[in-house]
């Protein structure tokens, strides 16, 4: 069966960009305009990229929650040491200040080799806190 003959108008970058597409090997005008217009009229052929495209997101939506929890989190956290810290902490004498800065230094240095530990383990304290929210979640359903 022979297929109609149509002849169509496009803007000039319309056909350059068809044009090109034609110098790959096995590649027609025909060919291109045909399955344009076969994903134009069948919705289904286009539900597919769509539908991808709207996982993708829903996943980055979901990731986006879990960081701006895990950022609650943090922020909830600093909050609570600052303010230990502050009301529990009193002013050092001018005498001691270089003695607690090395001991401050030294102090410092195990916390953060003690954090790296932790990360190289792959159990982190939002893992933990995650644990003990979904626990109270359960225990209050009951």
């Amino acid at each position: 069966m022979s297929k109609p003959r149509i002849n169509l108008r496009l803007a000039g970058d319309i056909y350059a960009k068809l044009d090109e597409a034609t110098q790959r090997p096995g590649a027609t005008k025909s060919a291109i305009i045909e399955q344009a217009l076969r994903e134009y009229f069948d919705p289904k052929i286009r539900m597919g990229l769509e539908e991808r495209i709207l996982e993708r997101l829903n996943a980055v939506d979901i990731r986006q929650g879990e960081i701006e929890r895990d950022v609650g989190f943090t922020l909830e956290a600093l909050g609570q040491f600052v303010f230990y810290w502050l009301t529990r902490t009193d002013p050092l004498p001018d005498g001691e200040r270089d003695a607690a800065h090395a001991l401050g230094q030294r102090r410092f240095e195990f916390f953060v080799e003690q954090v790296a530990a932790r990360i190289r383990q792959g159990r982190s304290v939002a893992d933990r806190l995650n644990d003990l929210e979904s626990d109270e979640s359960r225990s209050g359903e009951d």
